[in-house]
């Protein structure tokens, strides 16, 4: 959900929790049959070809499309829920987007501190290990960490903060690129891909080639695109490298809103682009109380 509040609400108790899960799945049953989602328009170069349903509490944040050593590639997602609680009691209190390279999966974490100092970038290995790396937040920095996409070539990863933005951070992939530590510790930032335009709100991006990335946005406001909630591409002039970088941006067109049983605003979320398939595949969070569902639209080029 939203990676602007500070601090996070408390967590309510098992009952409270179960009570959540039981609405939720009352929920998905009323919006299962409720209209089907209106068609995406105005989203060039990419045509929606389907739409389901997920729970909120496990899926809210976002996709991601997992290519392990050995088996079938599957769809992995993040929600409020997926934090072990060995983060929690650590003091990340949200997840972000992930994304996943070569069987291994990156999670952005943020703290639920009233005066965050660092961000975290969890992995977990095709073994099921799992390391921590923990970004001292630099002045100015924001203390969101919304989403984490890794390069194609998987030595770069980029995340980013929130409110309005000029740029996207770059970092080592921890333990694919030989600069960081293969157990965890501390990650620098390596540099920054410059925005030609302003952004807002951005819940995740996510590599489509080497040079292009796609990004949601949850900005409403209308005063940088022309689309509430947009979709955006981000052209690079050519693969990072671990230095500074531009970026083109361009609003492809509005995120749609599902029909919904219940009324209030959407919130769009995290994304994935599945290479192998070629889906690109977008999160909207239904309002009110339908909140407890989240509606996945999949798209491919064309």
């Amino acid at each position: 959900m939203r990676t602007r509040i500070q601090p996070r609400r408390p967590r309510g108790s098992l009952r409270a929790t179960a009570c959540l899960i039981a609405t939720g799945a009352a929920v998905v049953s009323l919006a299962a049959t409720a209209a089907p989602a209106r068609a995406a328009t105005g989203i060039s170069g990419w045509t929606q070809t389907g739409h389901y349903l997920e729970s909120s509490l496990t899926a809210a944040q976002g996709p991601a499309t997992v290519d392990p050593r050995a088996g079938s590639p599957y769809q992995l997602y993040r929600g409020d829920a997926s934090i072990p609680l060995s983060v929690l009691i650590e003091g990340w209190s949200h997840v972000g987007d992930p994304d996943s390279a070569n069987g291994y999966v990156f999670d952005a974490y943020q703290s639920g501190a009233s005066s965050p100092t660092s961000k975290m970038f969890r992995v977990t290995t095709p073994s099921g290990s799992t390391y921590e790396y923990t970004h001292d937040l630099l002045p100015g920095e924001e203390y969101n960490n919304s989403f984490v996409t890794v390069s194609p070539d998987t030595r770069w990863m980029v995340a980013g903060e929130w409110d309005t933005m000029s740029h996207l951070q770059v970092y080592p992939t921890p333990i694919l690129n030989p600069q960081t530590s293969a157990t965890g510790g501390s990650l620098a930032l390596s540099g920054y891909i410059q925005l030609d335009h302003q952004v807002a709100d951005v819940q995740g991006c996510d590599f489509v080639t080497a040079t292009k990335l796609i990004c949601s946005s949850d900005d409403t406001s209308r005063s940088l695109f022309p689309d509430a909630k947009p979709l955006l591409e981000v052209d690079l002039p050519q693969a990072l490298t671990g230095v500074g970088s531009t970026g083109h941006v361009t609003d492809l067109g509005p995120i749609p809103q599902p029909n919904s049983i219940c009324s209030g605003g959407f919130e769009a979320e995290g994304l994935d682009y599945d290479p192998a398939a070629g889906i690109l595949r977008v999160e909207v969070v239904q309002p009110g109380v339908c909140a407890v569902v989240t509606t996945v639209y999949e798209y491919r080029a064309g």
